[in-house]
């Protein structure tokens, strides 16, 4: 038997302002402590690590896993990775012998290495992944061992944050991503010659800029309409930041696994527009934001600017849709709901091993 509350040891490969490390951050804040005692291990230090500690949570940075395994001795190690082959992480986790073992497959990759064989249960951050994951291997996925569970949100603090009578009617458009290459598309910076020349005050404001970015906006001279901030650390920040916008606005030409950008937005009561992505790459955006619903789906240039358009000359849609947004986002990405969720899978794998709770 374990003992009672059970130890859970939260790996990640680093603590910095990425999704994946939010996401673990707020599972781990959010576990019931009378059930569960979080800890996180990382090999990286980052400004998530003082933010987990100030909620009274340990961390363990850089060392040797195995060492962080024998120390704690959790009942449940909770992976959050990529999905491809990461044997530095659960080789330690197997010679261990950590009894219940769970990740987080971020990007809804297979695994065929012998040491994914430990691990219990993965879980996809949208049905997307999880159907992806289906159809590329051919497996139909046993609920046992494969499912999905959103990625978790403070909805409740988006929402309270958020204006309560916004100007939707405002031309102005918000983006907020990470100042990576890969987090970016042309999408993002070919729709603004056409819509400044069309709405003239409009104003887009942007965290995250690469130097692309930086660099079209000089050439075609839209100094006064585009403005470029420092990244944020933390959600007070990015809530002010969408409380300054009508919408946001989303790009990304390798996709979403799941969007967590989107769903705060979405949180705070605004409409997303996004586009689709080809092939087998990520989509789960389109899961996020439906059509007509929460946002608009735009697959050009020349239709991005026209559906920004259409929600500046449309407020009472543009607040329809982000109603919607808000609604959906409460219902199905409210941190404290997800985690409830994620609780049910680790009790179900106790008892599973024999240990029920």
């Amino acid at each position: 038997m374990f003992e009672s509350p059970v130890r859970v040891l939260h790996v990640v490969k680093s603590l910095g302002l990425g999704g994946t490390e939010k996401v673990m951050q707020l599972f781990v804040t959010n576990l019931d402590p009378t059930r569960f005692v979080p800890a996180v291990y990382s090999p990286e230090d980052g400004v998530r690590a003082g933010q987990i500690r100030a909620a009274g949570v340990d961390t363990f940075i850089g060392g040797d896993l195995l060492t962080v395994l024998e120390r704690l001795r959790p009942g449940i190690v909770h992976v959050h990775r990529a999905g491809w082959p990461e044997p530095e992480l659960l080789v330690p986790i197997k010679r261990a012998r950590v009894p219940v073992v769970v990740e987080t497959n971020v990007f809804g990759r297979f695994d065929p290495s012998p040491q994914a064989a430990i691990i219990d249960h993965t879980l996809f951050v949208s049905r997307f992944c999880l159907d992806r994951f289906a159809r590329t291997t051919g497996m139909a996925p046993d609920p046992q061992r494969y499912s999905y569970l959103y990625n978790p949100v403070d909805t409740d603090f988006f929402g309270r944050a958020a204006r309560a009578e916004r100007d939707f009617s405002l031309p102005v458009a918000g983006r907020i991503s990470r100042p990576d290459p890969g987090k970016w598309s042309r999408l993002a910076l070919d729709f603004l010659p056409q819509l400044v020349r069309d709405v003239p005050d409009f104003r887009y404001h942007v965290i995250g800029a690469v130097p692309e970015a930086v660099d079209f906006v000089r050439e075609h001279g839209l100094e006064n309409n585009v403005q470029f901030h420092d990244p944020v650390e933390t959600d007070t920040a990015i809530a002010a930041f969408l409380d300054g916008v009508s919408v946001l606005a989303h790009a990304n030409d390798t996709g979403e696994s799941f969007g967590l950008v989107i769903a705060e937005a979405m949180a705070c009561g605004l409409p997303v527009i996004t586009h689709p992505c080809e092939g087998l790459r990520d989509n789960a955006q389109l899961e996020l934001v439906e059509h007509g619903v929460t946002g608009l789906v735009a697959d050009s240039a020349e239709a991005y600017a026209m559906a920004l358009k259409y929600l500046f000359s449309h407020p009472v849609e543009a607040r329809r849709m982000g109603l919607a947004g808000r609604d959906k986002a409460a219902r199905l990405f409210r941190m404290q709901t997800v985690a409830r969720k994620l609780e049910a899978v680790y009790l179900e794998l106790l008892r599973r091993k024999g240990t029920p709770q």
